[in-house]
Order: structure tokens, then sequence, then C-alpha cells
């Protein structure tokens, strides 16, 4: 028998990345009963901290904090993530199996290749995952509703944020569920921010976009489609 199709699906290139950019949505989302789930592209071989085996612990610890009903890694070279064929495939078979109404990606510009490579060859295994006519080991065709991106670290005006202020101290727990990466140590200690630090800085980044709509923490988003408003009285956040 087949799983429940998820309703929302997150793809990133590393594992802890959903953690930081859409976490408290992700949570916000399965405390409203839907089922969602995280898709990571590689398995974290090349971080400087930690192994691919501790982040995978790592981060199925993440995913129970985050309520998340399904988490998979790809075999997707760390630091190779490339728009190719073999890729896309290997991303629109886990949209055929999971069939998600919504799939959040990371914003399309970004400072790591993996990270906007991640974007592009998620967004282009939306599509092919719909094509009748491909066949992948003989499941259905399905194509998601809707692709909206994850924008944190890239500075764009957010197309609309999520107010994850019920979620934040879950979703930082969460992104310290990765022992290996946020503990204090020699090792990248000139890269990484002291553990004490993390919290500040990610609640100055979620004040920030929670300011924007009048809330304490948010996460922002970018759909490229144009919005549709049926009725003007329940249009959210305050003008004046």
């Amino acid at each position: 028998m087949s799983s429940p199709s998820l309703d929302i699906l997150a793809i990133a290139a590393h594992r802890d990345d959903v953690e930081q950019t859409c976490g408290g949505t992700l949570l916000k989302a399965a405390k409203l009963g839907q089922r969602t789930g995280i898709l990571d592209l590689t398995q974290g071989e090349m971080g400087t901290r930690g192994t691919a085996e501790s982040r995978g612990k790592e981060a199925q610890r993440a995913a129970e904090l985050l309520k998340a009903s399904w988490r998979h890694a790809l075999d997707i070279p760390d630091g190779k993530v490339e728009n190719t064929y073999e890729n896309r495939l290997k991303i629109a078979r886990v949209i055929r199996e999971q069939r998600p109404r919504v799939v959040i990606l990371p914003y399309w510009l970004a400072r790591h290749p993996d990270h906007y490579n991640c974007a592009t060859a998620a967004y282009e295994a939306c599509f092919l995952s719909g094509l009748k006519k491909l066949d992948l080991d003989g499941l259905a065709p399905h194509r998601p509703y809707k692709i909206v991106y994850a924008s944190l670290y890239h500075d764009v005006r957010p197309t609309f944020v999520v107010d994850i202020t019920a979620e934040f101290d879950a979703r930082v727990e969460a992104l310290f569920a990765y022992e290996s990466q946020y503990a204090d140590q020699e090792s990248g200690s000139g890269l990484f921010p002291k553990r004490a630090e993390i919290r500040d800085r990610l609640a100055a980044m979620a004040g920030f976009y929670g300011l924007l709509a009048g809330v304490k923490y948010a996460e922002p988003f970018v759909q490229k489609e144009v919005g549709l408003v049926d009725d003007l009285l329940q249009i959210p956040v305050q003008s004046l």
C-alpha cells in the first residue's frame, strides 16, 4: 500500500538547510494536521564538521522535533549538486512517490552553488514529474500545485511571511539537534558563530520579518505567481 500524499514537501541541498529557512513553517503546518516532508539532496559528507552518518541521525531527530511525517536524503554528492537530467529524475521520482501539493525550494539566488542549483533542478524535476510519457518505475505522474521559495538568506522583499511566533523555540531546538554542527568546537570555529550567538541571530532575522507583518517572528517566502484575492475585507496585515 502507498503512503498518504504529503501536503508540503521542503527540498534542500543539505541537512539543516530546511531547519534554518522554513522549519517553523513546517512545524506550524504539522500542528494544523498537514503531512509534511523533507528531502535533502545530499548527505553532508563534505561539511567542515561532522560526518554523513552523524548528520543523518541528527536530521531524523530534527524531523521529529518539527513533527515531519517523512524525511529522506538522496545520494547526490555534497558540494556537487548539479542541474543534470539524472539528478532531476531522482527528485522527480520522490515527487511522484510523495505527491506533495506544495513544494518549498531554496531561493534561486544564493552564495552556495548547491543551494541555487537545488532550486533550479528541483523546479525542473517538479515539471518532469508531471509528464505522462515519462516512465519512473511505473509511478503515476504528479505535479505540485504550488512552488514557493524560502528566501531567508537573500535580500529580497518576500511575497508573504508565515507567523512562526509559537513555533520559534521548537525551530531553534530542531536546528540545535545538529550537535555536530552547532556545538562549540575548534573545527570550523572561524566559520561558525558561537552557540550562544546563534539563537540571537535567528531571533533577529525572524524578528525582522515578523515586524513586516506585525507579528513577533516570521519566515519569509517568495512566489513567482500573482496572488489572487476574492474579498478585500479578509486581506491580513494592517496598512496603517
